[in-house]
């Protein structure tokens, strides 16, 4: 079956630093794909290169056949590629459930009362909705953000480092949800924690100086030597 979003060869050079020096990734549909690789290895200029928020250089880039190497972000949004940033991105003076309410309206789905109760029920901020945004502890922020992209319905949803401030009972629960999004939505998720990453991606692609070290199953990544010295340090399989 051919992949739902391709990336071939794609550059982004900031002066003499090389952040993303001809890297590709393939994203087959349903699947969930973790891209890893150690700080610096060009995983956040990666996915700016994919959402549109950072232009391409040199290299294409395709949704379901289409290319949109040259699209802007919003453009890309409206094909369905939803991007939930490492830093959150929510209005910190709105409430939470208008929060939402803006990401439900922006994909045009009917009945937004309910919309907006779906999608913070299933974060599990169904008790917060009447609170201001900025307000909320920054795990909590996270899941907020989690929940305006998953609102746009999107058809690809790439989560830069979704876990980081959650606690270990969150962290249970964004990967039941996040397991629950196959086969509707591909996800791309690039994260640190590792456990994470083992738990629930299906392929992973390992990034380092802005190139693409290895790709395979969470097992073939664990046995890769050159993985193990250049990010997993060394740690055999049992680990």
């Amino acid at each position: 079956m051919a992949p739902l979003m391709v990336a071939q060869d794609l550059h982004r050079h900031f002066g003499g630093l090389r952040a993303v020096d001809g890297a590709s990734l393939s994203l087959q549909a349903g699947e969930i794909h973790a891209l890893i690789g150690p700080n610096g290895a060009g995983k956040t200029t990666f996915v700016g290169l994919l959402s549109g928020r950072v232009p391409v250089q040199s290299g294409r880039i395709e949704l379901a056949g289409e290319d949109i190497t040259h699209l802007p972000a919003h453009q890309r949004v409206k094909k369905g590629i939803a991007y939930t940033f490492q830093i959150t991105s929510v209005f910190p003076r709105l409430t939470v459930f208008d929060n939402v309410a803006l990401a439900v309206q922006s994909a045009g789905a009917a009945g937004l009362d309910q919309q907006v109760a779906t999608h913070l029920s299933r974060v599990g901020l169904a008790d917060h909705e009447a609170m201001l945004a900025g307000s909320l502890s920054y795990g909590h922020q996270r899941l907020l953000e989690l929940a305006m992209g998953l609102a746009l319905r999107p058809r690809v949803l790439i989560l830069d480092e979704p876990t980081q401030g959650l606690a270990a009972s969150e962290i249970e629960g964004f990967k039941a949800l996040v397991n629950g999004l196959a086969p509707d939505t591909t996800v791309l998720l690039i994260e640190h924690n590792m456990d994470v990453v083992m738990d629930l991606a299906h392929r992973i692609t390992v990034l380092n100086f802005g190139q693409v070290l290895a790709v395979g199953t969470p097992q073939d990544i664990r046995q890769n030597r050159a993985v193990q010295d250049a990010y997993l340090g060394g740690h055999d399989a049992a680990d």
